[in-house]
């Protein structure tokens, strides 16, 4: 994996579509409520209240984020009442392939992960993490295998009036299983996914992360103190140097399917715009990251899936 600097001449959008699907789906309540809306079918208020412990004023907060971003609808319960039920849209549907990556991850490297459910492809009945491929050639795909194209202007953008929400004071809940405590110190905010997402792509000296990203010296410090602490990256050439470990090479389908979704979420916007685009040198296509049943080698689909605990 490595970097391409690409000047891309013409306007440059006021706001960051990648910043925002970090901002969104960088929460672990949002992701815990996106889980068990996908896994459980969980619809009204009540539920998730019971089910994760949020605080209710956040639980309001995070899921009218999802319906303003339009992966969630309200429908009306039946009854008269004035209570709703809040049901996934396609959009929200369509992060599926980020949420089993995340799955994934916490399973193979959390404390916790052997409390995830496990996969299950239904038409072959394997248990178990997928494999991530090219949906071009269909060919397994390594972070290595695939180069980044970053616009410097939309990486400054990514990161401007960032704010950050601090992953160690977030709202505890109550389920052991839907804590996403580590994998949140590597996508809870916009820089510590920029400074992960460049570490993945090969960058490794402290100047590089800073000429790249425009960051500041103590923010880059922090961040890649936090993601030295868990163990994602680590300081190597007499501490001059920072490497991914496999933990953190880890990470690389969340963070491909993170910036797929985002072309999904914004289809009106130039793809120039949207933020570091992957490119798959091997068969010469921009990456279209995919999921493949290691039991039979058949892509998944949404519906082919299914969790069992």
């Amino acid at each position: 994996m490595g970097v391409v600097v690409a000047e891309i001449a013409g306007p440059t959008p006021a706001t960051s579509p990648v910043a925002q699907t970090i901002d969104l789906l960088g929460d672990r309540v949002t992701v815990a409520v996106l889980r068990d809306a996908f896994v459980d079918h969980v619809r009204r208020f009540s539920e998730w209240i019971d089910r994760t412990g949020a605080p209710p004023a956040i639980l309001t907060s995070r899921l009218t984020a999802l319906v303003e971003a339009g992966l969630m609808r309200r429908c009306p319960q039946s009854g008269g009442y004035d209570r709703h039920d809040y049901m996934l849209t396609d959009l929200g549907l369509a992060t599926w392939e980020f949420l089993v990556s995340v799955w994934c991850w916490q399973r193979e490297w959390a404390a916790d992960g052997l409390l995830q459910p496990e996969l299950v492809h239904v038409q072959c009945g394997h248990r178990g993490p997928p494999e991530l491929i090219c949906g071009h050639c269909d060919r397994v795909v390594k972070a290595r295998d695939v180069r980044v194209q970053v616009n410097l202007e939309s990486l400054a953008l990514a990161g401007k009036g960032n704010w950050r929400r601090s992953t160690r004071n977030a709202p505890a809940l109550s389920r052991a299983d839907l804590q996403f405590t580590d994998v949140m110190e590597a996508i809870g905010d916009r820089w510590s996914v920029l400074v992960a997402g460049l570490a993945l792509s090969g960058v490794r000296r402290f100047g590089e992360f800073q000429s790249i990203l425009k960051i500041s010296p103590t923010t880059l410090t922090e961040r890649l103190t936090r993601l030295s602490e868990v163990q994602m990256i680590a300081r190597t050439a007499g501490g001059r140097e920072y490497t991914m470990t496999p933990r953190g090479r880890a990470l690389f389908p969340i963070f491909a399917f993170q910036l797929a979704w985002t072309q999904q979420a914004h289809p009106d916007v130039p793809v120039e715009d949207l933020g570091p685009r992957l490119h798959h040198d091997e068969c010469g296509n921009w990456f279209q990251p995919a999921l493949r049943c290691r039991g039979c080698d058949m892509t998944l689909e949404r519906t082919s899936v299914t969790f069992h605990s």
